[in-house]
Parts: structure tokens; sequence; C-alpha cells
């Protein structure tokens, strides 16, 4: 089998869980060969590098810097002819975006990081049209301020005594509102075809110590429903501690060395 060469794109919270893991052959079949974060770059012997260096020596290019670094980096990954591996999905709500990564020559493929469920979603999708789906996330209010709040809502977030939904829109909306914590609503819209048809609900909770989503979906092949909740990340609380392993079991079922269910 063939050794697939990886460069990581980011070295933060969870980029820094993936580049230990591939720099000690965690993931069979998978070699890391550059890391490229000029905001941060690792220390040796963790192998720095520029992304056009990255571009020479890696097969496949791992997204683990946010959505403004997809839309950065992702369309000089793919015009390369390289593979790329996205994590922040919720870039894609932007259609002209998604359009340019699944242009080619390069390869685009998704990993649906802190939420689980997609495979079957996705299958029963095909199959027939939902009538509906919602997925209602719950992170603590501290999580979820935005520069683009007003400062009445900011308050309101930092002096919550109690759940309240915070905004309630297509999953396309919600996932430009909040860019750092709605990659999940993105994972599912996109699993499904669909960004219109996906309902998000965004829930500020002061007692949530776990991140949740609870995904409900209906339609002519049965009624589904999932629930998921993570430990925040201790790096960086707006993301899951699962993710990196999310990140690391997705590129191993690409070495094609897993064995595991697909």
């Amino acid at each position: 089998m063939k050794e697939l060469t990886v460069a990581v794109l980011g070295h933060g919270a969870i980029g820094a869980v993936v580049t230990a893991a591939l720099s000690a052959g965690e993931v069979p079949g998978a070699r890391l060969v550059a890391v490229v974060d000029p905001t941060a770059p690792p220390a040796p012997p963790l192998p720095a590098a520029s992304l056009d260096i990255a571009l020479g020596r890696a097969e496949l290019i791992v997204e683990c810097a946010g959505q403004s670094a997809l839309r950065e980096a992702g369309p000089t990954v793919i015009a390369a002819g390289r593979h790329l591996l996205a994590l922040s999905t919720g870039a894609l709500a932007d259609s002209a975006l998604h359009q340019r990564l699944l242009a080619g020559p390069g390869r685009l493929s998704l990993c649906a990081g802190a939420v689980g469920g997609l495979d079957l979603l996705s299958a029963i999708a095909h199959r027939a049209p939902f009538d509906s789906v919602t997925i209602r996330t719950t992170k603590s209010p501290r999580s979820l301020l935005q520069p683009w709040m007003a400062e009445s809502e900011a308050a309101r977030l930092r002096n919550a005594t109690g759940p309240y939904e915070l905004m309630r829109a297509p999953a396309r909306e919600v996932t430009r509102a909040f860019p750092a914590t709605s990659n999940v609503a993105a994972s599912v819209a996109l699993a499904l075809g669909d960004w219109d048809l996906v309902e998000a609900v965004v829930v500020a909770d002061p007692g949530a110590a776990l991140s949740r989503h609870e995904i409900v979906a209906t339609g002519p092949a049965g009624q589904y429903r999932f629930e998921i909740a993570n430990r925040p990340s201790p790096a960086n609380p707006r993301s899951s501690a699962v993710v990196p392993y999310a990140v690391l079991r997705a590129i191993g079922g690409l070495t094609g060395a897993s064995g595991g269910i697909v």
C-alpha cells in the first residue's frame, strides 16, 4: 500500500492534536510532511512549512484552521491538484466558494467533526427528500459571543441566568452568524445536499457543561433523532474535544488502511 503524505493547515487546538498523532505514527499509512501555520508555527521536530512548500510535499492537505483559512487556502490547494480534507464546513455556506472547491483538478472531502449520523441521513435523503430537518445546538453563552452583536445582546449572553433561544434560521444563515461554533449545522445541510431544508436553532445555556446537538428529521422513510453531547476542548471552548479524533479517523479512512466502517 502506498503511503499517504499529509500536510496539516493550522496548529491550534485541533491541529496540534492531529499533528502530534500523525507525527507519532498513530494513523497507519499516513505520514506527516508539513504543518502550515504562519501565525504560530510549530517547533521542531514538527515540519513547519509555507503552503507552497506543503503543496510540493503532500498529497493530502488537512484543513484544521477555521473558515477564513479554508476560504483563503482552499482554492489554491484544489488548483494545485491536491486532495483537500476540510473541517470548517461552515465556509461552504458561500456557494461560490463551494463550487470553486469542487471544480478540480484537486478533490474535496469533508470531515463531519463533532456530529454523527450523517451517513444515515445522507443515504435516506438520496432515497426521498426529508419533510423537515432541525438541528438544535446548545452551548455556554460565552462561547456564542460574536463581534457583530449589539452590546445589549452581548450583555444578555454574559449575564444569562437560564437557557434561551438565541437564533432560529436556515442553516446557511446560522452558519454565517456563528462561524466558530456552527460547522455542525453546515455539515448536516451538506450531508443532505439542501441548505434551505435544514432549520438551525442556537440556544445559550449558562448551565451547559457540554456542547449539545439534537438533530430531528422526518420524511417518507421514517423519523430520526440523534443527540450528541460533547465536552468542549480545554484549549478552545468553542470547539469540541472530540473533533481532532474525527479528523484522524477521516485521514485513516483516506489511507485505506483502517479496515473500519466507512
